[in-house]
């Protein structure tokens, strides 16, 4: 799914995503392609985000 999926899909609301497909330019890496593995309430966003391992995180928009 690309970010603009996950952002119609779940507006306002944090997301926890696995990253299935990335690119590095130059010194970015460059997310093309997520799994959402759920949403996150805003009480546990930081928690979340603090435990989470390479390849997921939680995002607002």
């Amino acid at each position: 799914m690309e970010w603009q999926e996950v952002r119609s899909l779940y507006p306002n609301q944090f997301v926890k995503l696995q990253v299935l497909k990335s690119r590095l330019q130059g010194d970015q890496e460059i997310i093309e392609e997520v799994a959402v593995i759920g949403t996150v309430s805003d009480e546990d966003a930081t928690r979340e985000l603090l435990q989470s391992k390479r390849g997921s995180a939680c995002l607002s928009h």
